[in-house]
């Protein structure tokens, strides 16, 4: 877990722009990121929040892979065109989103990709921050196969009729049923999209149907606590989150949990 590593051991890692088989067949790029050795390797995919397929996106798949984890972080903007990731992410918005099934189709190439690695131990979790939460907790519901799920203050799980496009014509919400492995959430007290209240009715829903999960909720903190490249960074609240990640997937994801010999 977090600032635990010997100081006596190796550690490597090589991380690189690749070219994966994503939704309908088409080939886009993909950041990937992965220890050094021979493994098993449990593996995560990391869905690209809205301002883009950015620098915070590859540093986060680093820090995974750091703490032994097979990462891939499909561009689904790729098929919008290529600039820096704050033009391309306008674009998307001004498009109005990503559609869900695309999303969806990438990830479940970024699954198959991972599974067929030989140094991947067969396991597979998603996460994703802002929109790209939002879309976890949707893969979570529509692809099978995965074993963890983490929801960083994904927006628009609850959402009304009104809410609806062609792009996002279903709200997650409505998807809990099938909800297929369990579920960590984080969110901000002050957040506005999701607002408390909208994961209070996404809890209630979790309830109704029996689901593992846990939610998370810090005070302090609003969207995007997570980001220290910006005035929502939120250190304390940030570095409680991420150990609860990591406790997460390293019980879910591991053969052993994190921190216990394999």
């Amino acid at each position: 877990m977090w600032n635990q590593l010997r100081t006596d051991e190796y550690e490597g890692m090589l991380a690189e722009t690749i070219t994966m088989t994503g939704h309908n067949g088409d080939h886009i790029h993909a950041y990937f990121s992965r220890p050094l050795g021979k493994g098993p390797f449990p593996g995560i995919i990391l869905i690209p929040h809205m301002p883009g397929w950015d620098e915070f996106c590859r540093e986060t798949s680093r820090r995974f892979s750091q703490h032994g984890y097979l990462t891939v972080c499909p561009d689904i903007y790729c098929r919008i065109g290529h600039g820096s990731p704050e033009e391309i992410a306008a674009k998307a918005r001004a498009a109005g989103g990503v559609a869900d099934d695309s999303v969806m189709g990438d990830c479940e190439g970024a699954l198959e990709y991972l599974h067929s690695l030989p140094y991947s131990n067969g396991k597979v979790g998603v996460i994703g921050m802002c929109s790209g939460g939002r879309h976890a907790f949707l893969a979570a519901c529509r692809i099978s196969g995965l074993n963890g799920a983490v929801d960083c203050w994904g927006g628009r799980v609850v959402a009304g009729k009104e809410d609806l496009t062609d792009a996002q014509p279903v709200a997650p919400i409505d998807y809990t049923q099938q909800l297929g492995c369990p579920l960590l959430g984080l969110f901000g007290n002050e957040d506005r999209s999701p607002t408390p209240e909208q994961v209070n009715l996404h809890e209630e829903e979790l309830k109704n149907y029996g689901k593992d999960y846990k939610f998370y909720r810090y005070d302090g903190a609003g969207h995007g606590f997570w980001y220290y490249h910006n005035g929502m960074y939120r250190p304390q609240q940030a570095m409680d989150a991420w150990q609860k990640v990591f406790e997460f997937f390293g019980e879910h994801l591991r053969n052993q949990p994190e921190g216990h010999p394999e």
